[in-house]
């Protein structure tokens, strides 16, 4: 009796133990809980964080850059501090938070967005100043915005004569990197493609009811408007709504790209009405949280960052393929590989492809 209560107490210290040393990260999302990309990052996140047995705390800014702050000061100068600290630098945002975090101990790691290259420059020896913050994780945005772009270009027929094609485009703000690069990928496509006129492009911070004031007016100055390219899916589906209010029908008498692939913008593409999806940025979260725990159980003690890392997580959703990852959405129960970042393959055989993560019932069709 004696030996089975020493081996439970035993037990039971190595049980307190554990979850006493499980790292705690606290996420400050730059989105809404409500908005479908938003949740299915959050819940990538959530499947990364029971993988690796860290604690993961979830706060939403609601796309108010002073509601971020607030919730970074908190986190960051508050009594109950976490080890890690999750930020995306849009508008700019990433400054402030590093000011923020001096002497507060808690470690930051910026993802999807991180910081500009005139935000070094001006903050100078980055790691010298800040020297919590350990690193970042961006998705392939730049190919994102070119592979959309190239793609929906390529759907719409030639024009006989060599006859010019339309093009409207939305992009989210200018001031933060994903969607700047975004736009860059749409004017790599567009420089090898001379046929097609880009109108205009406007900002419509990634919302929907902005891009469907936009494209009521754009769509009566620009009467020819054959394609539209946008930098995520609400947007397209707010100049979608803009169409069909003058009768148009997405898919055919406009086509449109987006990137983002919920089941919203999954579903427009089996019907049709999205001519072209790309997705997978939305794991980003869930590889952070894979990455910081490779930190946090190797790293810690020799003071290495974990670097700024990009990798591969934008690939065009084919028609085909479209059915499969929408069937996947329902339960979003996508596999993240812990040895991800050993591998170096590339391309959908990479780890960090979507096809890859899939649930076993839908990889096995591979």
């Amino acid at each position: 009796m004696k030996v089975f209560v020493v081996r439970l107490a035993v037990l039971m210290g190595w049980l307190w133990a554990s979850s006493a040393w499980a790292a705690t990260v606290v996420f400050i999302s730059p989105g809404t809980e409500s908005d479908g990309y938003w949740r299915s990052y959050v819940r990538v996140m959530q499947s990364a964080a029971r993988t690796t047995d860290m604690t993961l705390t979830v706060l939403y800014s609601d796309r108010d850059t002073r509601k971020l702050l607030a919730m970074a000061r908190e986190t960051l100068q508050g009594k109950a501090r976490p080890d890690y600290l999750l930020f995306s630098n849009e508008l700019n945002v990433a400054p402030e938070i590093l000011r923020l975090s001096l002497g507060s101990g808690v470690k930051l790691f910026a993802v999807n967005n991180t910081l500009t290259a005139d935000q070094i420059r001006i903050i100078g020896d980055l790691p010298m100043r800040y020297p919590d913050f350990i690193g970042s994780l961006v998705g392939n945005d730049e190919e994102g915005g070119y592979l959309t772009a190239k793609r929906l270009i390529s759907l719409y027929p030639h024009q006989p004569g060599g006859g010019t094609v339309e093009m409207l485009a939305f992009s989210g703000t200018n001031t933060t990197p994903v969607s700047l690069y975004r736009e860059q990928g749409l004017r790599r496509a567009l420089a090898e493609h001379p046929e097609v006129h880009l109108r205009q492009i406007v900002l419509s911070g990634w919302l929907r009811y902005r891009a469907l004031e936009q494209a009521r007016v754009l769509f009566n100055r620009y009467p020819d408007i054959r394609l539209v390219w946008s930098a995520n899916e609400q947007m397209a589906f707010g100049a979608m709504d803009a169409l069909r209010e003058r009768g148009g029908q997405p898919g055919k008498d406009v086509l449109f790209s987006a990137i983002n692939g919920t089941s919203m913008s999954l579903q427009a593409q089996l019907d049709g009405r999205l001519s072209v999806v790309a997705t997978g940025h939305f794991t980003l979260g869930g590889w952070a949280i894979i990455l910081l725990h490779r930190y946090d159980t190797a790293h810690r003690q020799t003071h290495l960052q974990a670097g700024a890392r990009t990798v591969e997580v934008l690939h065009l959703v084919e028609r085909q393929d479209a059915q499969r990852f929408l069937e996947a959405t329902r339960n979003e129960g996508y596999r993240l590989d812990v040895q991800a970042f050993n591998v170096s393959a590339t391309g959908e055989d990479s780890p960090f492809s979507l096809k890859n993560m899939l649930p076993d019932a839908h990889s096995s069709a591979r």
